[in-house]
């Protein structure tokens, strides 16, 4: 069980399944392979403790101050006479479309995975391309030149690596195969969709209400706010999933069902002794998101539409290389159950030293999930619209100017942040496959070995020097 140290050193421990390291391999040559010099240091099994404490304590008590927010504004509004219930429908709508495509959307990668890589690798490109196009259509000019800029690097860029798109698609088909082997999994996603809907009607209460009374000056602060929950939501359900994922890595039988018990190990994980390193992660990507969402607020100015650009994408490339962070230390939290700082450096160094640094900044699989979800907030947005339009007392005495524009927006956010809960399941699983073939490709090879044989082929394709080895 996670906190036995014992002989922790020649047995691997994964979320409470302890493992013998020394599976054989099916084959002679598949052996040899493996023997050959690891080039890298495994992680190891972490004591049983509360990890990044302050940062847990630090949410709850930002919790609590929401919840007498949440008192007050809903005292303000009775007062006044301001009602919310047409924003918690609103919500509560897009919400059940967003949950119900996102789900459709897994059946559908499972069905089609190399061919959803080659049409978001055309979906960023046209992105790109309709943002300058619209840039320059609209006179703002150096939106119109990056968008433009974006599209040539982005054509480059697709044809550079094209070749690559069988590795994707090989990590994308052995991560849901262990998604469906495990799909108890979707069961934490979808409650924690759940609790991520309640959060945002009980934000929008609050920052409607304070707003009301305190004027923008306090905006900033909940924007952290908003952020900061949504973050810790997608990244418990991301070390729930990387725990669950190592299981059926090293152990298939003790994960390969509905609700195993490696699920309830790993959630109990991830909402317990690893939760502090969660927050911490996630309040540091949320702090930078909530400046960019008020950065963008200055857009309207054009005075400063040069100045409000370049610190836009200065946050934004802080904020890519926090996520890029993020997404491989919370691997390590939910295989091994290191404290946040830890867990990134540890995994860090792992594909440094292996090699492999080119090999994870291949960002393939998430421009799959990046346009579903995309896609899903759009769908989302138009139904927000259409029922701002239809109603358009449902954002009465919240001095909203564009019923219509508000309803597209709040949607549209709905959309984006529910699907991205539930497609994490999918990053997630695709994160832990990486960090596990590269630690440990002889137990893959001993339990999944035609997932392995068609791993291996695509990995050596696609990278012949750096995967000389597997």
């Amino acid at each position: 069980m996670w906190g036995n140290n014992n002989a922790t050193s020649s047995i691997p421990i994964v979320q409470g399944v302890a493992v013998n390291s020394g599976h054989q391999s099916n084959t002679t040559t598949t052996n040899e392979v493996f023997d050959q010099d690891f080039g890298g240091s495994k992680g190891e099994t972490q004591p049983k403790q509360f990890n990044d404490i302050f940062f847990a304590l630090l949410f709850y008590a930002h919790l609590g101050v929401m919840g007498a927010f949440l008192v007050v504004s809903l005292g303000l509004a009775e007062q006044n006479g301001v009602g919310y219930s047409g924003i918690i429908y609103l919500c509560i709508v897009c919400g059940v479309f967003a949950i119900g495509l996102a789900t459709v959307s897994l059946g559908f990668m499972m069905q089609f995975a190399t061919g959803l890589v080659k049409v978001a690798l055309f979906f960023s490109i046209g992105c790109s391309f309709a943002m300058g196009i619209i840039g320059l259509m609209s006179g703002q000019l150096i939106m119109g030149i990056m968008g433009l800029v974006s599209f040539a690097f982005g054509c480059c860029y697709a044809y550079m690596v094209w070749s690559r798109i069988p590795f994707a698609a090989a990590n994308l088909t052995t991560a849901l195969t262990a998604v469906r082997a495990n799909l108890g999994t979707a069961i934490v996603a979808y409650i924690f969709l759940g609790l991520a809907m309640g959060w945002t009607m009980w934000w929008g209460v609050v920052t409607s209400g304070m707003m009301d009374a305190y004027g923008n000056g306090v905006l900033y602060l909940f924007l952290v706010s908003y952020y900061w929950t949504h973050q810790v939501l997608q990244n418990t359900v991301h070390v729930t999933v990387a725990g669950v994922i190592g299981t059926w890595w090293f152990s298939p039988d003790e994960a390969s069902s509905f609700c195993s018990q490696a699920i309830f190990d790993s959630l109990t994980r991830a909402s317990t002794f690893s939760f502090g390193s969660i927050c911490f992660g996630s309040l540091i990507v949320a702090l930078i998101q909530a400046l960019r969402a008020l950065n963008h607020h200055l857009r309207g100015n054009d005075e400063f539409q040069i100045v409000v650009c370049i610190i836009d994408c200065i946050l934004g490339c802080i904020e890519a290389i926090v996520e890029y962070f993020n997404k491989w230390a919370y691997v390590y939290v939910g295989l091994y159950g290191y404290s946040y700082l830890d867990a990134g450096k540890n995994v860090i160094q792992l594909f440094q030293n292996k090699g492999w640094s080119v090999i994870v900044a291949d960002n393939l699989v998430d421009n799959v999930l990046f346009m579903v979800s995309v896609g899903i907030g759009l769908i989302t947005g138009l139904i927000g619209l259409v029922i701002a339009q239809a109603d358009e007392n449902i954002f009465a005495n919240l001095n909203v100017q564009n019923p219509g524009g508000a309803g597209f927006i709040a949607g549209l956010l709905v959309g984006v942040v529910m699907s991205s809960i539930l497609l994490n399941v999918v990053s997630s699983a695709v994160n832990t496959v990486i960090v596990c073939f590269a630690e440990s490709p002889r137990e893959f090879d001993a339990h999944h070995p035609q997932l392995s044989m068609e791993m291996r082929s695509a990995w050596r394709r696609a990278f012949p020097e750096e995967c000389r080895q597997i």
